[in-house]
């Protein structure tokens, strides 16, 4: 199997303590889980927790030890999982039906898979294991962001209590015409296939906030009736507006004292310093129009990188751009994981306060749908053209 990249220089022992490093984190969401939360509800943002952990384990086994040299794929140390676990093709609406192994038959599972996974790195280690285990190791921390996500929608008390940054008033950046390189090269180490490759976009002149918008200042755009303006929303924005009677941000309700916004399992006042967490792409846009400004595009989100003013890092932040190919895109070996979800998903950079540091480089590209409440996401604006 020929990869088109050198993978980031992870040697076999510094893999397999990644992989179990992660493995530690979820059973920490394991542990904590409610007695009657392994199914948990039905929604479309969510996954059975007993459906997800099994996937995960699926999914490093799948690359890791099924994966043949011709693309095909080999058997799995327990037999049926095909059925249950893979993503491509188990329907989500059907993963709360179906016979999942039990929790205690996923971990038998799991130190199976895991055995396996590091004999297979220290007896044979080369660029297609690394690649594969490299690429197992962000799925999981990827799904354990999930899990953090639904621990927040679902009003559970999480392993650890998150400690949120404060953004203080942003002040602008201006920057001239120039360009900045979307995308990530060959020698940049292991990247998603949505990265590929490189190339150069003009950017005009623009102005940005330093630092994403604040919880005081989207409180003021709810006092001041934002969610009640059509004006201030896209055609798309205000159909999700209305279709979902939203009048506030998801996690947010008014006391005697003012607004309250909810952390997992405790109600807490706004910070005013606070980042504003859990808007959806429609929300952002609306914010940034009723101040006159607009969502930054990715092009000028990556410029601004290159200033040390500009903070990023304290959430997921919408972009303008729609989640598309870059130029000759071509699926890397786990084909599903970008483009079937291109062209209707919003774009993301950043990261946010729960996602793992190796995934909080600018070259990364998040994406979810723009009605999304439940990421980490938050935004900051542009100057409008």
């Amino acid at each position: 199997m020929n990869r088109t990249r050198p993978v980031s220089g992870y040697s076999a022992a510094q893999l397999i303590d990644r992989l179990t490093q992660a493995r530690k984190r979820l059973r920490q969401f394991i542990d904590v889980l409610p007695a009657d939360g392994w199914l948990g509800p039905r929604a479309g943002h969510l996954n059975p927790p007993l459906w997800e952990y099994g996937h995960i384990v699926w999914f490093q086994e799948r690359w890791c030890l099924r994966e043949r040299p011709d693309g095909t794929c080999g058997s799995s140390l327990r037999s049926g999982t095909d059925a249950l676990y893979d993503s491509s093709s188990v329907p989500h609406d059907i993963r709360w039906d179906l016979p999942l192994l039990q929790p205690a038959m996923v971990d038998d599972y799991a130190e199976a898979v895991a055995v396996a996974v590091a004999d297979r790195l220290h007896s044979g280690f080369d660029n297609d294991i690394a690649y594969f285990a490299e690429l197992s190791l962000y799925h999981e921390l990827m799904h354990i962001e999930a899990w953090w996500m639904a621990f927040q929608d679902l009003g559970y008390a999480p392993p650890e209590r998150l400690e949120v940054a404060d953004a203080p008033s942003a002040q602008h950046l201006a920057f001239p015409d120039g360009e900045a390189e979307l995308g990530s090269g060959p020698d940049a180490g292991f990247i998603f296939d949505n990265e590929k490759w490189q190339h150069a976009a003009p950017v005009p002149a623009f102005d940005i906030d330093a630092r994403p918008v604040s919880e005081a200042a989207f409180a003021e755009f709810v006092d001041a009736g934002g969610y009640r303006h059509k004006a201030m929303w896209s055609e798309a924005g205000w159909g999700w507006r209305t279709a979902s009677e939203a009048s506030h941000p998801v996690y947010w309700r008014r006391d005697a004292g003012g607004w309250q916004v909810r952390r997992f399992d405790r109600w807490t006042p706004l910070r005013a310093d606070a980042p504003m967490l859990h808007v959806n792409r429609y929300e952002a846009e609306a914010w940034a129009a009723w101040q006159g400004r607009r969502l930054p595009t990715t092009a000028q989100w990556l410029r601004a990188t290159a200033r040390q003013e500009f903070s990023w890092g304290e959430a997921w932040e919408w972009m303008r751009d729609p989640f598309v190919p870059y130029p000759g895109f071509v699926p890397d070996p786990y084909r599903d994981y970008s483009q079937p979800w291109f062209n209707t998903h919003g774009e993301l950079r950043g990261g946010g306060p729960v996602t793992d540091r190796s995934l909080k480089y600018p070259g990364f590209r998040n994406f979810y749908l723009p009605d999304r409440r439940d990421p980490f996401a938050g935004f900051r604006t542009v100057s409008a053209d």
